[in-house]
């Protein structure tokens, strides 16, 4: 069970903060009924939104992108920049799992499966993300010890589960980090390397799980086989 609110955003109809707006209005309902903001609600139950049903059965689809830089994570974009959904060829309404940064590339998956991006998204689940940065300046070997014991961000420690220099360049004064970590918060591989005074000038997501990007090209999609599906039901 998940708070109506959320099941609303995951549905890509709109943000928890407006479907919050339409529960307060009373525009809001579960099988037939009026419901309240705090209410719950499970993803097999009919929701609808001044009577437009928006998790509907539709059959589920799973894709994996290559995003490319100057993207929104997003279904839409007010400023009508290219947004993840643009680059997928499906009528069905998909949205993305989590977030990554306008200029940051990598892998994103998206669906319209509300009960596996939970599991995917939730902190609970511990799955891990893998980062490679490119950061201005020589890291070095203090500065990487820091790292690997974990650095506090807004009074929380977060301890990297993989960190490894692949380069350092000294005629550019830059080194390339990759960094593996089970957390979300906004911006953290950039706010991670901060600690340490170093300035992230590209960052890609290498992997979620066990999914990479073998084979793709940015803006290049595939779709999830149903044991890849599997597999990441499994991570719960």
């Amino acid at each position: 069970m998940e708070r109506i609110q959320k099941i609303i955003a995951e549905s890509g109809f709109c943000s928890r903060r407006k479907a919050e707006e339409y529960i307060s209005k009373g525009q809001v309902k579960i099988n037939g009924q009026v419901v309240s903001l705090g209410t719950k609600a499970s993803y097999d139950d009919e929701i609808t939104i001044n009577d437009t049903i928006i998790n509907s059965k539709e059959e589920k689809e799973y894709y994996l992108l290559y995003k490319k830089e100057k993207t929104i994570s997003s279904v839409k974009d007010e400023h009508e920049r290219d947004t993840v959904t643009d680059y997928i060829d499906t009528s069905s309404r998909i949205y993305p799992v989590g977030r990554l940064d306008y200029n940051t590339t990598g892998i994103i998956l998206l669906t319209n499966d509300g009960e596996l991006s939970n599991i995917l998204t939730h902190p609970s689940h511990k799955i891990e993300k893998r980062y490679s940065a490119k950061v201005s300046g020589i890291i070095t070997p203090d500065e990487f010890m820091r790292l690997k014991k974990g650095v506090v961000i807004d009074n929380r420690k977060v301890t990297p589960t993989y960190i490894k220099i692949k380069k350092v360049n000294k005629n550019s004064n830059t080194s390339s980090i990759t960094i593996g970590i089970t957390e979300g918060r906004n911006h953290i591989i950039k706010r991670m390397l901060e600690t340490v005074n170093h300035e992230v000038i590209k960052l890609k997501r290498e992997s979620i799980g066990f999914l990479n990007l073998e084979g793709l090209k940015p803006g290049e999609y595939r779709k999830l086989t149903i044991k890849e599906v599997k597999r990441l039901y499994s991570l719960k």
